[in-house]
């Protein structure tokens, strides 16, 4: 954590000198503090990775929605993907100091919830604008970290924006919590496991249903990669 906060001082600075760079250079300065983190997280405290269906990511737009364990995902899912992310969060994160600043220069979609349906209405005018210039849009339906074997509800928000822009959506399932629990300090050394599913289209589909299938993927292969965790079930 000492290191990570004295690299995420250093690396704002170094991202704010990147700034007049054209957006992917200064997309792919910025995620090499991710790809440090998750370099330290794996020398210090043993957390390794590997991917399963890789193959399944699309050269096409594309919402990722992904199961919410961690900090982990969050910051490895960032520089790891074919075409740069962008995040779907409350604005609120943008006034942490250095972490927030740095996000800032990025083609992120900061949201106040307090604005409701205008909210979800500013995340399709700038989700068409960002998929269009060729990147993808990440969410995390259910909102909030869930602790290892537990599922929360999966809220329909990015279904609907894939309906609205047409845009398949890929379903991502992980067990992070097991290695950097929601909440602690102290982090586990163990494999992270992150499966890609194939991608779902939105034709014939509500954003009900569709949230369905995701969440059935989700849910399904998260009791193939933490088997122990669901056992009780």
């Amino acid at each position: 954590m000492i290191i990570m906060t004295l690299a995420t001082i250093i690396w704002t600075c170094v991202c704010f000198l990147a700034a007049p760079l054209p957006y992917n250079k200064r997309f792919w300065v910025t995620s090499r503090w991710n790809v440090f983190v998750i370099w330290l997280a794996r020398v210090l405290c043993g957390i390794r990775y590997q991917f399963k269906g890789y193959e399944n990511l699309p050269d096409a737009p594309a919402i990722l929605l992904s199961k919410h364990q961690s900090a982990w995902e969050t910051i490895f899912l960032l520089p790891n993907m074919r075409r740069p992310l962008v995040y779907v969060f409350k604005k609120e994160i943008l006034y942490i100091p250095f972490f927030g600043w740095a996000m800032a220069l990025l083609r992120m979609i900061p949201i106040d919830r307090k604005e409701g349906k205008n909210a979800f209405k500013h995340v399709v005018e700038h989700g068409k604008r960002r998929l269009a210039d060729g990147q993808w849009i990440i969410m995390f339906p259910e909102g909030t970290r869930i602790p290892v074997g537990q599922k929360g509800k999966y809220k329909s928000g990015g279904t609907r924006l894939a309906i609205e822009t047409n845009a398949v959506v890929v379903p991502i399932a992980h067990n992070s919590g097991e290695c950097w629990p929601k909440q602690s300090f102290i982090k586990r050394p163990g494999l992270v496991t992150v499966s890609i599913g194939k991608p779902i289209s939105p034709d014939q589909h509500t954003p009900d249903s569709m949230m369905q299938e995701v969440e059935n993927w989700i849910e399904s292969e998260m009791r193939v990669i933490s088997p122990h965790a669901y056992s009780a079930g």
